[in-house]
């Protein structure tokens, strides 16, 4: 038990018991576990000792994830409030043999994960093979609460005609989408219409796509003005003017990527924004201002 602002609270069990959380729980909260790990209905087979390892990891890119939903206050709704739609993640291994390999994904508020994308070279070679100039956890999860919010925000919501004037008629076919991106590729021009060639893929994809993008800009851009570095963003990056903040994050990215040239390190941010994909991002800033 300790106290916090004058309130008390006590560890997650998954600290106490596992070892993976840092979160605490305000002492009067019948559950456990905290907001995170309650979150997580399925963990990997902890009896592979590289598992539990890779759990952690992921869990860790999961909180700092949620961190930014809270802050933007968007809403975060559990499968314990509804049970139907509510948000809830799943952490699965391959099938030892290469049978039965996990795909990371989303499926009405269920996000699956690959847990060997916590390792570092598997995900390197993942990267490499599906030629990403960049591909983490914290990305993932970005990419796939995307999808998850489509559905709280969009889908029947009365901007669901803006949504497809920036981003297109959704309901395309997604699986010949798919497969036609992994077999054609994306189109020659597709960096002047969208954030990365896999959101050339379908409507669905370049939404997600461009709703993990913004959490990128939000966050870096909250976290480099509490570390000191100087923006002309006041408060919250998410409550700020959209030029403005575009101009800040141009100019930081600009400096995080000679820093890492510096260091002969591969570029921290290895996009270019489009005038289009600015307009997408315009409207995912715009959206959440609205909550």
């Amino acid at each position: 038990m300790g106290i916090i602002e004058g309130k008390p609270f006590r560890p997650c069990r998954n600290y106490e018991a596992e070892k993976v959380c840092n979160w605490m729980i305000p002492a009067g909260d019948a559950s456990p576990y905290c907001r995170s790990c309650r979150l997580t209905r399925v963990i990997p087979d902890l009896t592979d000792p590289h598992n539990r390892e890779r759990w952690q990891r992921v869990e860790l890119a999961k909180r700092r994830m949620l961190v930014t939903l809270f802050e933007l206050e968007l809403p975060v709704i559990g499968r314990d409030e509804n049970a139907a739609t509510g948000l809830a993640f799943e952490f699965r291994a391959d099938s030892p043999g290469g049978e039965g390999a996990v795909m990371t994904g989303h499926d009405d508020g269920v996000i699956t994960l690959n847990v060997a994308e916590a390792d570092d070279d598997e995900r390197e070679r993942r990267r490499l093979q599906l030629h990403e100039p960049y591909r983490t956890l914290l990305g993932h999860f970005r990419h796939e609460i995307g999808h998850y919010y489509w559905d709280v925000l969009v889908r029947d919501s009365a901007r669901l005609e803006d949504w497809r004037r920036l981003f297109g008629d959704e309901t395309a076919d997604y699986a010949a989408a798919l497969q036609h991106h992994y077999e054609q590729g994306p189109p020659p021009d597709w960096q002047q219409h969208f954030v990365s060639t896999y959101a050339s893929s379908h409507p669905w994809e370049d939404w997600a796509e461009t709703w993990a993008h913004y959490l990128h800009m939000i966050d870096t851009l909250d976290t480099a003005a509490a570390s000191g570095i100087a923006v002309d963003l006041q408060g919250s990056p998410a409550r700020a003017d959209f030029d403005l903040l575009v101009k800040d994050w141009f100019e930081l990215t600009c400096v995080l990527n000679n820093l890492n040239r510096s260091m002969g390190l591969q570029d921290a941010y290895p996009f270019v924004l489009s005038t289009p994909a600015l307009d997408k991002l315009r409207f995912v800033h715009e959206l959440v201002a609205q909550r």
